[in-house]
């Protein structure tokens, strides 16, 4: 196929055809001629061209929702508000604590099987035990994260979405170092601030539990505990067999994690006030966090300036966490998904209207965002991307409206 060139332009007369038309032995990555549905065809279907294919059918109404509700225009659909309105700053919560966030601590995941949760991890993104108790699994994620599998019952992941399977994964709390620790100031910071905070300490290590505007447990920690240890190489061996495999690569970046808020404006507040996490930009339904060398956190959700997005009882989670690779090569990485059975499901996030004036995902060889999803064996739903400490706004700049792209004199 000649560069540039889609599934669609050449054979198809619907791209919306394209996965119900694909045969089986296409789908699992034959290279063989294409002769059936009567279509005289002898070109060979390249790998590429597939891709290309499924790229342009894997956007769903679903997938659209996931990026931010301003990404194609202000003043439509869900993004009512003109761009002013919709970009325009809140009151900060409360004022500035001076912090700085040096370390992720952790990340705390309940499971409904903690132990195959951690063994695919393990075998598919590098991560290392270092500690199971027959409860939990805390894992190194290289030598800037951890992350702690704990086993938890069905009921207490709460009922499915209508139409698909009950949850049997959910994140529960993140936890994060500051600098300049000092329990006492610490706490009367966050007193300060409204919060109240609940020691938790062990030995040499020290920190504070409080909720955030939404309820959610966030944990601020002192440099004496995970982050610490995970300076000496972990010695746990794992105690379920790998699923697969290993593919030999190494998790070298939070990319992103996408967390649902009630209020997304008041959230940023919080966060760059407390822990001095840095704002890319307002989107007008979300604002991608920069949270030191570590990686990012994009808080997406209501808008306070549209007073029914805010009505609700106030909450948040977290849907995905996207992880940076290495090494990575678009066929390399979809190749090895593949062949443990593993969805590869494209996500560019940027996008372009097809031929038909539907939405279509941009081709994954060129786009500045390149990632793919795919589901653990508890149902979470992982992602995968190239991105760097190099490219951490890549995904915040793949979706950045037209508007906010110009000053703000011109914008519309």
């Amino acid at each position: 196929m000649a560069e540039g060139g889609t599934v669609h332009d050449r054979f198809w007369p619907s791209v919306g055809m394209l996965p119900s038309m694909l045969p089986a032995a296409l789908l699992s990555g034959s290279m063989a001629p294409i002769t059936a549905w009567g279509l005289a065809m002898t070109s060979v279907l390249s790998r590429r061209t597939l891709l290309d294919g499924l790229a342009a059918c894997a956007v769903t109404s679903s997938t659209a929702i996931a990026q931010g509700a301003c990404r194609d225009g202000y003043g439509q659909g869900r993004c009512p508000l003109p761009v002013a309105q919709a970009t325009a700053p809140i009151k900060e919560v409360f004022d500035p604590t001076g912090w700085k966030t040096l370390a992720l601590e952790s990340f705390t995941i309940d499971v409904l099987d903690y132990r195959k949760e951690a063994a695919f991890y393990e075998a598919l993104m590098g991560w290392k035990i270092r500690d199971d108790d027959g409860k939990q699994a805390v894992m190194d994620i290289g030598d800037w994260g951890n992350c702690i599998f704990r086993g938890a019952a069905s009921d207490s992941f709460g009922p499915g979405a209508p139409g698909r399977p009950a949850p049997r994964a959910a994140v529960r709390s993140f936890a994060w170092v500051i600098d300049k620790w000092d329990a006492r100031k610490v706490a009367a910071a966050l007193e300060q601030r409204g919060m109240a905070p609940i020691a938790e300490n062990k030995g040499a290590f020290e920190s504070f539990r409080v909720k955030d505007p939404d309820g959610w447990d966030l944990q601020i920690c002192n440099g004496k505990g995970l982050s610490s240890a995970r300076k000496r190489p972990p010695s746990a061996e794992s105690l379920a067999p790998v699923p697969f495999a290993p593919t030999g690569w190494k998790t070298v970046w939070l990319d992103h994690v996408s967390f649902r808020v009630s209020n997304y404006k008041r959230s940023v507040s919080f966060y760059a006030n407390l822990l001095g996490w840095q704002r890319s930009y307002d989107e007008g339904s979300q604002n991608e966090l920069m949270v030191a060398d570590i990686g990012d956190v994009l808080c997406r959700g209501g808008n306070p300036f549209i007073s029914e997005q805010v009505r609700g009882p106030a909450g948040a989670s977290i849907d995905h966490i996207s992880f940076g690779i290495a090494p990575w090569d678009v066929e390399d990485v979809r190749g090895a998904l593949e062949a443990r059975g593993l969805r590869a499901q494209i996500d560019t996030s940027s996008a372009h209207l097809g031929p038909d004036n539907k939405i279509i995902q941009d081709d994954i060889y060129q786009a500045a965002f390149q990632s793919y999803h795919t589901n653990t064996p508890n149902g979470f739903n992982l992602q995968i991307s190239w991105n760097t400490i190099d490219k951490r706004l890549a995904l915040a700049n793949a979706v950045k409206p037209r508007a906010l792209r110009k000053p703000p004199s011109q914008a519309q």
